[in-house]
């Protein structure tokens, strides 16, 4: 498409080249850009804590707290060819893991 300056190596030193124009320039000096990027606000997919409210519990033992009751919830965060997402929560417990979370495996 050639909208960016492309690097490559020239006959003496390295040199931009735009890759639509026969324009080259030979890089004399180091050329450092720094982009301070900003974290976005992201929802919480799982609905936060009123979606525990009401959801499913069964009988696993907590690996962080030795808790035997957990919640658990499933949903379809992919396409419908891949499995549910589980997410448990110890009963105890103030926030989710993910059911592929290692600390989540029974």
């Amino acid at each position: 498409d050639g909208s960016l300056l492309m690097v490559e190596q020239g006959a003496i030193q390295i040199q931009f080249l735009c890759p639509v124009c026969p324009y080259k320039h030979s890089i004399t000096q180091k050329h450092k850009v720094q982009v301070t990027t900003v974290r976005k606000k992201t929802d919480d997919v799982m609905g936060g804590n009123k979606a525990w409210e009401n959801v499913d519990k069964t009988a696993h033992v907590c690996p962080a707290c030795n808790h035997n009751e957990a919640y658990f919830m499933q949903m379809q965060i992919r396409s419908a060819d891949e499995p549910m997402s589980s997410s448990i929560s110890a009963a105890s417990a103030a926030t989710a893991t993910p059911r592929d979370d290692p600390r989540a495996r029974e």
